[in-house]
C-alpha cells in the first residue's frame, strides 16, 4: 500500500530553471532544504562535504555512477581516523568505559547519522517508477509492490513524478527479492509449502530462534484436550507464528487462529503466506490494536505475542518490529492478556532479553508489568540467538549480543 506524499522537493537546472516533484519517503524524514543536481562529474569528496553539511544531490547521471558514489560516501562513513591524537586518544578513554545503556545510545546516534548523510543522494522517478537515467535498471514492479500500482495512464514519458532517496530504492529492490525468492522456514516442512514471503516493510522471519520456541514449547493441556482450541497471534507480521501453530494444532483437532495486525501491509503479507502455506482455513486475519474484538471473537486458549526487543524510537517502517517506544507494545499486550484469556488459557511472550543486557529494560521491571496484569508465570523456555551479530566482535554493541538469550514466557492467570 502507498503511503500518503504531501510534501514537494524543489531544485534549480543549469538554466536557471526551478523544478518540483512529490517528496517520498517510507521513514517520514523531510524533504531536504537545499538540492542541486549533481552527475558522473562529481568527485566523491565533493559529494561527501556537501552531504555532511546537509546538501542533497539530485543525480542526474549515469545510474551505476550513482551507486558508485554511494558507495564511496559510505567508505568515508565508516573509514577509522588514521591518526592517533590526543584528543582521540582521550574519547577512544571515553568511549571505553560507556556504560551500556550509553553505548548503545551512540550506536543509535551513529546510525542516524550515517542514515542521513547517505539519505542526500536523489534519484528522480516517472509517474510509472521508471528511472529517468542512464542504464537505469526496469525497478518498476518492484516499486509497485513496495509504493502501490501506478497510475493507469503514468508512462515513462511523465515528467518526474517523484523523488526517492537512492538508499531507499536500493531497500525496495532488496525487499523485492526477499519477497520473490521467500524464506524456507525449518519448523514449517511439514505443511505443503514451508516458505515465507515478506512484503516491503514487513520484518522478514530470519532469526529462527523464536521461531524454534514456538514449534517446539510444550502445548497447553487446555489445547490439547479441546476440540475446537482457540488461538490469538498479536502482531502476527508475516504471518509466520500463525502459519507454526495452525500447523502444530492440526495434528490433534480444528484450531481457530485469529492473527491481528494494526498495518495493512503486514495483513496483505500475511493473507498472502497463510493462503500459499494452506492455513486460509483455520486463519483469519484482523486488523486491530493488539487484542481482536471480545464481542466478536470471545477469549482465546492460548496467546502469542512477539513484540518488539527494545524499547526505543524506530527510524523506518521495518524497524517498528525491533523497536518499541516505551515498550507501549509489550506493556499492552500484557496489561490487555488476562481479559482475553479463558479459564486456564495461556499467554507465550517471546522476547529477546538484549533490552536488559543494554540497560533499558530491567527483569523486575518486567516481572512487575506481568503481576501487575494479574499474571504469573507458569514457565520458560530459552535459547540462544544464532545470528551473525552475536558473534561479532567488531560490533559496539558484542557485549550485550553475546549474553543475549530469547525466551518464551508461559503466562497464566492469578486465581483469586
Amino acid at each position: 500500500m502507498s503511503m500518503v506524499i504531501t510534501a514537494s522537493v524543489h531544485w534549480t537546472d543549469h538554466d536557471n530553471n526551478t523544478h518540483s516533484a512529490t517528496w517520498r519517503s517510507e521513514s517520514d524524514a523531510p524533504p531536504p532544504k537545499r538540492v542541486i543536481l549533481a552527475d558522473d562529474t562529481m568527485a566523491a569528496d565533493t559529494a561527501y562535504k556537501l552531504a555532511c553539511e546537509g546538501t542533497a544531490l539530485l543525480w542526474v547521471g549515469d545510474f551505476h555512477n550513482a551507486r558508485q558514489l554511494l558507495q564511496a560516501l559510505a567508505r568515508r562513513l565508516d573509514r577509522k581516523p588514521s591518526k592517533v591524537t590526543a584528543k582521540n586518544s582521550r574519547k577512544a578513554a571515553k568511549q571505553a568505559v560507556q556504560t551500556p545503556r550509553e553505548a548503545f545510545n551512540a550506536h543509535r546516534l551513529a546510525q542516524s547519522q550515517r542514515a542521513r548523510t547517505l539519505g542526500m543522494v536523489l534519484i528522480p522517478l516517472n509517474a510509472d517508477y521508471s528511472v529517468p537515467l542512464r542504464r537505469a535498471p526496469d525497478w518498476r514492479q518492484a516499486c509497485a509492490q513496495a509504493y502501490g500500482e501506478p497510475n493507469a495512464s503514468a508512462t515513462a514519458n511523465s515528467a518526474t513524478a517523484t523523488v526517492v532517496t537512492l538508499r531507499e530504492l536500493l531497500g525496495v529492490v532488496g525487499a523485492y527479492e526477499w519477497r520473490k525468492n521467500g524464506v524456507d522456514i525449518a519448523e514449517l516442512r511439514d505443511s505443503v509449502y514451508s516458505h515465507i514471503h515478506p512484503h516491503y516493510g514487513v520484518f522478514s522471519p530470519i532469526r529462527g530462534e523464536y521461531l524454534n520456541l514456538i514449534a517446539n514449547a510444550p502445548l497447553p493441556a487446555q489445547i490439547i484436550k479441546c476440540d475446537n482450541p482457540v488461538v490469538f497471534d498479536i502482531g502476527t507480521g508475516t504471518g509466520v507464528l500463525a502459519a507454526i501453530m495452525a500447523q502444530r494444532l492440526s495434528r490433534h483437532n480444528l484450531p481457530r487462529i485469529i492473527a491481528t495486525d494494526l498495518d495493512d501491509r503486514a495483513l496483505a503479507c500475511a493473507a498472502d503466506n497463510i493462503a500459499a502455506i494452506g492455513y486460509d482455513l483455520q486463519v483469519t486475519l484482523v486488523k486491530a490494536d493488539l487484542f481482536p474484538p471480545l464481542d466478536a471473537f470471545g477469549k482465546a486458549d492460548l496467546i502469542l505475542c512477539n513484540p518488539p526487543w527494545l524499547p526505543a524510537r524506530p527510524s523506518s517502517p521495518l524497524e517498528r518490529a525491533i523497536y518499541d517506544p516505551d515498550s507501549a507494545m509489550l506493556r499492552g499486550f500484557l496489561t490487555g492478556l488476562a481479559a482475553h484469556l479463558t479459564e486456564g488459557g495461556e499467554g507465550w511472550l517471546i522476547l529477546s532479553d538484549l533490552a536488559e543486557h543494554l540497560g533499558l529494560r530491567s527483569r523486575e521491571e518486567l516481572l512487575g508489568w506481568v503481576e501487575t496484569a494479574g499474571l504469573k508465570v507458569l514457565g520458560k523456555r530459552d535459547i540462544r540467538p544464532q545470528h551473525g551479530k552475536a558473534l561479532d566482535v567488531s560490533d559496539p554493541l558484542h557485549a550485550a549480543r553475546s549474553a543475549e538469550v530469547t525466551s518464551l514466557w508461559r503466562l497464566g492467570l492469578i486465581r483469586p
